[in-house]
């Protein structure tokens, strides 16, 4: 039996990025949260105020036998905007910045080689701003926001931001998905 890893990410609202990984095989839970900021059990408002520091993100535990870090990163770049610095789209401030917070320093190692293969490749026509740090902290969003996008899927974010995502993912990652979701 395998062991579970813990990897948190940052590609603006975390409606969106929940509701894609909820759909991945070999993800076992997905919460939604912030982190590596200054302030202690931050709320939401405190966040979106700009001045904790934080960053919208969700935790993720998978199971490496399943899923790799490397498919869990391929899906993240596809999803997201790696080269908007504070911001996803219409979300604009420094709790919306891409970033990869890291549970070791062996998955530290692995994100950025990722992201210097992507360089290399030149995946993006503008330079990847994405953070690559460990995780200093991590504190649960409130519960109104877990599972946001499974409880309001007609609600307007949801359906110009987080259905073209998850429909990204079926199209791009249909190997990578939950058989529910196939």
């Amino acid at each position: 039996m395998s062991s579970s890893e813990t990897l948190v990410l940052g590609g603006g609202c975390f409606w969106c990025v929940e509701a894609v990984f909820v759909r991945v095989k070999g993800v076992l839970d997905v919460e939604s949260g912030y982190c590596n900021g200054q302030a202690e059990r931050p709320s939401y408002e405190q966040v979106c105020s700009g001045h904790t520091g934080c960053v919208e993100v969700v935790k993720l535990e998978f199971d490496p036998a399943v899923i790799s870090l490397s498919q869990l990163l391929a899906i993240f770049f596809a999803i997201h905007d790696p080269t908007q610095l504070n911001r996803q789209g219409h979300d604009v401030g420094s709790q919306y910045r891409s970033g990869i917070y890291c549970s070791s320093p062996q998955q530290l190692e692995q994100a950025r080689d990722f992201i210097a293969e992507l360089e290399r490749e030149s995946a993006f026509a503008q330079p990847i701003v994405t953070e690559r740090l460990a995780l200093r902290d991590y504190w649960p969003a409130e519960d109104y926001h877990q599972d946001f996008f499974e409880r309001h899927p007609n609600q307007g974010y949801c359906l110009a931001v987080a259905a073209p995502k998850i429909a990204k993912l079926r199209r791009a990652f249909a190997d990578c998905l939950r058989d529910r979701d196939g």
